[in-house]
């Protein structure tokens, strides 16, 4: 498992880094190839923040967890990643196609560049990634482990026309759909 560490308002330890990277590493036991572990440190209101994502071949785990010591924010990080894990490899292996585990996605996130102009509408980043054709109950799956409110991609059982799907805030999801 590869490592990237990210420290926001907080110097963090060797001693921690290490324990969070043997801890953290015992999580890839669960996949067949390399995954990429991003853990990021910070305090927030004088609570230890540590947020991990786990990237492997594009499907993503992720978890923030806020607690009075460091070491008990990776901890419970650790515990919360394995739970969704082990309760989403089964539900991924019962509908999913065959591969959908092992599928190679390379995202790629590009910044744009800063505009000394005053714009009515500014962006201030840029993501690129491709859109892979997955069922709708794939997208679900998904969005739900980014813990995200939308998201992108292919609907492989409508012809692979452009969908998103989202959550509805009386509950429940929502399809919207290209009409080309």
């Amino acid at each position: 498992m590869k490592f990237k560490f990210t420290e926001k308002k907080v110097q963090v330890s060797d001693e921690l880094r290490e324990y969070a990277e043997k801890k953290i590493g015992k999580l890839d036991r669960f996949f067949k190839l390399e995954s990429e572990a991003f853990i990021t440190f910070g305090i927030e209101r004088g609570r230890h923040k540590a947020e991990v994502t786990i990237n492997n071949n594009g499907i993503f785990y992720r978890v923030a967890e806020v607690t009075g010591d460091m070491y008990a924010s990776v901890d419970s990080a650790v515990a919360s990643i394995e739970s969704q894990i082990r309760k989403n490899k089964s539900r991924l292996a019962k509908r999913l196609r065959d591969g959908a585990l092992e599928r190679e996605v390379k995202p790629s996130v590009s910044y744009a560049a800063s505009d000394e102009d005053e714009q009515e509408f500014k962006i201030v980043r840029t993501k690129r990634f491709p859109i892979k054709p997955m069922s709708v109950e794939e997208a679900i799956l998904q969005m739900n482990l980014l813990d995200h409110e939308f998201f992108v991609f292919r609907n492989q059982d409508n012809l692979g026309i452009f969908s998103v799907v989202y959550k509805r805030k009386s509950g429940g999801y929502g399809l919207i759909e290209s009409s080309d």
